[in-house]
């Protein structure tokens, strides 16, 4: 794949998972009283879909270890069923581009556990900073009311949760070596994931005859499915080899643009100065987090632009 292709393929993942969010809030409509369920039936075609993708692409289509076993259940219970339980019910609650800017600080709490529960890899004094930039990013966003923090700012704190399950579920799936194709470990993980949320559903009451089936609701059930879950990890796959993971971590902090726009096309939402200046504060923080691989990576690929002219 050339250097153009790759870059196209990098800004359409940022645009499929950016508009994943106005997705998700348009299809809150109908799934208003069912957030969850709603969920919960993205991860039922996803699963499958990328299920299937597993068995014709990799020779391991299911994981045959403990070990394997054990990474599966991490990302399910994390990465998806905590991950989108929080996200969902959190959107009823805020703007699509304000969770998708919350949401950009997985990065920076994916390295700050990593730097926690795994050994020597402590944080250094910036890095230790630029954590507190990407918290206090998410403070200026929601701006929560001290004499009301029950109802102030409740539906950012909730995205926030959601990136907090997906970071951890990242780091615990990584801290245990089960040599398991990154393909089979995603489609186990929705399926299982696609089962915990169906479990919260039931938990939480909510009942299938409450959603309002629409053109609007199967549309956005689609897209999720197909397009932002099965379609989007199939070019991440393709470009977290390519690329490694410093520049593809960098979709998180161009999908908040794409987020705003369609929400603002699609769904009349508009951005408040507060989501961009927390938008600034939180890139601020990953860079003094991961300056490094930052200037590692433009280091590799500058002599390379060079011979390019």
């Amino acid at each position: 794949m050339s250097k153009t292709r790759q870059a196209l393929a990098w800004l359409l993942l940022s645009a499929i998972w950016g508009t994943a969010f106005m997705a998700i809030k348009a299809g809150l409509g109908p799934f208003g009283e069912t957030p969850v369920l709603f969920a919960a039936f993205r991860y039922d075609l996803a699963g499958v879909l990328m299920l299937g993708y597993a068995i014709v692409a990799t020779d391991q289509w299911r994981p045959e270890s403990r070990a394997g076993w054990i990474v599966v259940l991490v990302g399910g219970a994390f990465m998806i069923a905590g991950y989108h339980a929080f996200l969902f019910v959190g959107e009823l609650n805020t703007t699509s581009a304000v969770a998708a800017v919350v949401v950009s600080l997985s990065p920076i709490l994916t390295t700050g556990f990593a730097r926690v529960l795994l050994p020597g890899r402590a944080l250094s004094r910036l890095g230790t900073v630029g954590l507190v930039l990407g918290l206090l990013g998410v403070v200026v966003i929601a701006q929560p009311d001290p004499a009301a923090l029950l109802g102030s700012g409740i539906g950012e704190f909730l995205v926030f949760l959601a990136a907090v399950s997906f970071a951890l579920g990242s780091v615990l799936a990584t801290a245990v070596d089960a040599a398991l194709p990154i393909e089979t470990m995603e489609a186990w993980s929705m399926v299982l994931g696609a089962i915990m949320l169906h479990g919260i559903s039931a938990g939480l009451g909510e009942r299938l005859d409450a959603v309002v089936w629409s053109g609007e609701a199967l549309l956005a059930l689609g897209y999720l499915s197909v397009v932002a879950s099965a379609i989007g990890f199939l070019i991440y796959f393709d470009l977290l080899d390519r690329l490694g993971p410093v520049e593809i971590n960098l979709v998180s902090y161009l999908a908040p643009i794409w987020a705003a726009l369609t929400g603002w096309l699609v769904l009349d939402e508009s951005v408040s100065a507060a989501t961009a200046v927390g938008f600034a504060i939180i890139v601020a923080g990953f860079w003094l987090i991961k300056r490094e691989a930052i200037g590692r990576a433009l280091g590799d690929r500058l002599p390379a632009l060079g011979r390019d002219r």
